[in-house]
């Protein structure tokens, strides 16, 4: 194997343990009091690796951290729940960077409203009913909340640790 792929599987491997981390110290603050509010601590890997590792690097991140923080810490509903976030939030996410649109802030706002949108359309067929959809004003408040605090803390662990990472890649 050659060093620069050596560094790179290393990279991979840190985000991952990272992203389980902070999932982990998340399960562990006290709930905020609504069902389904979090502040998505896990997504400061997203955010970073959007920035850092590039979107297919990142896909690659989310996936195995969802898996195995599902595995882990939840359950089959729990994964089908962030599961079905993730994958909406990406989309989002991975098209506003491509595109240059905003910045990690505007992104984050997007891809924590996304996230939430993804979930509430699980919810939505878990249940068989559209009623759960009159939660997502709740869920949009708390998750660009969420998403302003992940796009800020995101944006200056990029700016610190982003040449770095590119040198290695």
């Amino acid at each position: 194997m050659s060093e620069r792929r050596a560094l790179k599987t290393a990279l991979y491997g840190m985000l991952i343990a990272l992203a389980l981390l902070l999932g982990y110290v998340e399960t562990m603050l006290p709930s905020l009091g609504l069902p389904g509010v979090k502040l998505g601590l896990g997504n400061l890997v997203t955010m970073t690796g959007l920035y850092t590792v590039g979107i297919p690097g990142t896909v690659l991140v989310s996936a195995v951290r969802i898996l195995v923080t599902g595995f882990t810490f939840g359950n089959l509903f729990s994964m089908l729940y962030s599961f079905g976030g993730w994958l909406v939030s990406i989309l989002v996410m991975a098209l506003c960077r491509k595109g240059n649109w905003f910045s990690p802030v505007g992104i984050s706002i997007l891809g924590g409203a996304a996230h939430n949108l993804g979930q509430l359309t699980v919810a939505a067929f878990v249940v068989k009913q559209v009623g759960v959809f009159s939660y997502f004003p709740v869920l949009l408040v708390s998750g660009t909340a969420a998403g302003m605090a992940i796009g800020i803390v995101g944006g200056l662990i990029v700016e610190r640790i982003g040449p770095y990472i590119k040198k290695i890649q």
